[in-house]
C-alpha cells in the first residue's frame, strides 16, 4: 500500500532481461507499487486486457512490432493507459524509434540511467 490514504499503484513491467526486470521490480517495490512482469508484448496485451494497470514500463526490444504499433496496441487494449506508458530505451540506435517516442510525447528512461531516473519518471506519471 502507498503511504497515507493513497491506493496501491499497479505497474506492468514488459522487459525480457532478467537483471533489468529485477532492478525495476525492486525500485517499484520501494515506491510501494505492485508489479507484474511480462516477457513480451503478446503476453503483456493479454494481461493489460485482464487487469487494470496504472502504468506500463515498456522495453521496446520486447516486441517485433514498430514502436508506434506496440504503443497503439497497448492503448487499444486499455485506453486509460494513454500517457502512462514509460519507454525504457537502451540499445536503440534507430532515429525513427526516437522520433516515434517524441511524436507521441512518451516519457522515456535510458536503460543505462534506469536506477537514477525511474523513480522520478514514475512519480511524474501518477
Amino acid at each position: 500500500m502507498m503511504r497515507g490514504n493513497s491506493p496501491t499503484r499497479k505497474v506492468l513491467i514488459i522487459e525480457n532481461d532478467p537483471e533489468v526486470r529485477n532492478v525495476i521490480y525492486v525500485l517499484l517495490a520501494g515506491m510501494e507499487c505492485e508489479s507484474e512482469v511480462s516477457h513480451g508484448l503478446r503476453s503483456a496485451l493479454i494481461r493489460i486486457k485482464e487487469t487494470s494497470f496504472d502504468a506500463v514500463l515498456l522495453d521496446l526490444r520486447c516486441s517485433d512490432e514498430a514502436p508506434e504499433q506496440a504503443l497503439s496496441q497497448i492503448k487499444d487494449a486499455r485506453p486509460s493507459l494513454v500517457g502512462r506508458v514509460l519507454v525504457i530505451t537502451g540499445e536503440v540506435t534507430s532515429p525513427g524509434v526516437f522520433e516515434a517516442i517524441e511524436r507521441q510525447c512518451l516519457p522515456q528512461v535510458p536503460r543505462q540511467h534506469l536506477t537514477l531516473h525511474l523513480t522520478t519518471a514514475i512519480k511524474a506519471m501518477f
